[in-house]
């Protein structure tokens, strides 16, 4: 077989809207973007998904059927100027076709840059299309994204990748036949790939590429991945694929399953996470769904952040794990959530009454003879070491923040804000 310089993933690349595997929802027969294909009536629209699932071969296969001028770029590696230039020269006139730009990795512009195609996707002198990996909601500009069309492209099955893999193993532009692997080694790469088939067809050019060769074929050996190191798991340390996985943690402590919480956290520590950032979250999480339903919750929650701090990953990964159990089967209220949620409401939203004067400080003459602490009831002096004092401003006198639940220790908190309550009205009887 002929040597040739580009890579394996870029020689396999579709031609044909045929050709494209794994996106059946949208480019099926008689599917929305398969009849925007077919009948040259391509509107702008962004393609979002995760890396490796056909985005440039979707752009690739638009610019081989279209009618229309097709110009490619990357926001990686082009600039807005050079974009600009072009979408000036069609809007004078000087190229009088119907114009694509595709921009690749489109989420790497920022809002500013993206503002520069709005006017000439809104007069139509360009049709855009933008491939991103990125969440459009929070990427893209909201003025541009509302006159494109999202289409959703999901990872590739691990079945669809092994038909990649097979075809670029018998296809001339492909390995030509010129490789031995066994059906197994092709299922453990198409799986390993993470629904990627650009890694999974770079993993098959690299054992090749690695493997004995006699008379002209590559012998793979059936333990050649291990060579190659661990799975590539998919994640976005600033993407939006980060804050899935830290709600899929969060949520599945909060639903008191430990095993879906621990396989949640190995994924990011395993993808690169910072280990501090996952303990500051699980202090969260220890204030938030456990609150006082156990104290030890958050003493342990610092305790894993503490041991991050001093050992770092991957050590503390057990720390970390500890944690994330311990908050799981911990008892759970979101009392101390919802208490400060509606104190940090009316905090914002009512007027903002003066302290009142019996609980002020009087440290000067003239704050005492203002009427500063007076009556003040000193509660270590009394029997019950409850003073009948008012110490919410007037117009919340009466409010409820702190309503305990019935888990853990907080049950017996709440006999004790019974207790206390009860008591308040009793005296205020008393005292009326």
């Amino acid at each position: 077989m002929e040597k040739s310089f580009e890579p394996l993933a870029v020689r396999m690349r579709p031609q044909q809207l045929e050709d494209i595997i794994g996106q059946d929802k949208i480019l099926g027969p008689g599917k929305i973007l398969n009849n925007f294909i077919i009948n040259d009536d391509i509107p702008s629209m962004i393609l979002w998904g995760p890396p490796g699932i056909g985005k440039t071969t979707i752009a690739s296969v638009i610019a081989k059927t279209t009618k229309s001028r097709f110009i490619a770029f990357s926001a990686v590696t082009n600039g807005i100027k050079e974009i600009k230039k072009i979408m000036e020269d069609i809007d004078n006139g000087l190229k009088l076709e119907k114009t694509i730009i595709f921009v690749d990795e489109f989420h790497r512009f920022n809002k500013a840059q993206q503002d520069a195609f709005l006017p000439y996707v809104e007069k139509g002198s360009i049709i855009l299309i933008g491939a991103t990996t990125e969440n459009p909601s929070f990427e893209i500009n909201s003025a541009l994204l509302s006159r494109m069309r999202v289409f959703i492209l999901e990872a590739l099955k691990a079945k669809d990748i092994l038909i990649l893999l097979k075809r670029a193993v018998s296809d001339k532009k492909g390995l030509n036949n010129t490789i031995s692997i066994s059906d197994d080694l092709l299922s453990q790469i198409a799986n390993l790939a993470n629904g990627d088939a650009r890694n999974a067809l770079t993993t098959l050019e690299l054992v090749y590429n690695n493997a004995k060769v006699i008379d002209g074929i590559h012998y793979v050996d059936d333990k050649a991945l291990e060579a190659l190191g661990r799975r590539s798991l998919l994640y976005d340390k600033k993407g939006e694929e980060h804050y899935n996985i830290i709600s899929a943690l969060h949520k599945s402590m909060r639903n008191s399953d430990p095993d879906a919480a621990i396989y949640w956290l190995a994924r990011m520590l395993e993808a690169g996470e910072d280990p501090l950032y996952v303990a500051r979250r699980i202090i969260r999480f220890a204030s938030e769904d456990i609150g006082l339903a156990d104290i030890n919750a958050l003493k342990l929650a610092n305790d894993a952040y503490s041991a991050c701090h001093y050992i770092g990953m991957p050590e503390c990964s057990l720390a970390l794990a500890e944690a994330c159990i311990y908050m799981s089967l911990a008892p759970k209220s979101n009392s101390v959530y919802t208490a400060y949620e509606k104190a940090k409401k009316d905090a914002l939203n009512t007027l903002a009454q003066p302290v009142p004067l019996i609980i002020r400080n009087a440290p000067t003459k003239l704050m005492k003879e203002s009427g500063y602490g007076q009556n003040y009831v000193y509660a270590h002096d009394t029997q019950d070491k409850i003073a009948q004092m008012q110490c919410l401003p007037d117009n919340l006198k009466d409010q409820i923040y702190y309503e305990p639940g019935n888990q853990g220790y907080e049950q017996k908190l709440k006999e004790r804000l019974e207790y206390i309550r009860n008591w308040h009205k009793s005296h205020q009887k008393t005292k009326d």
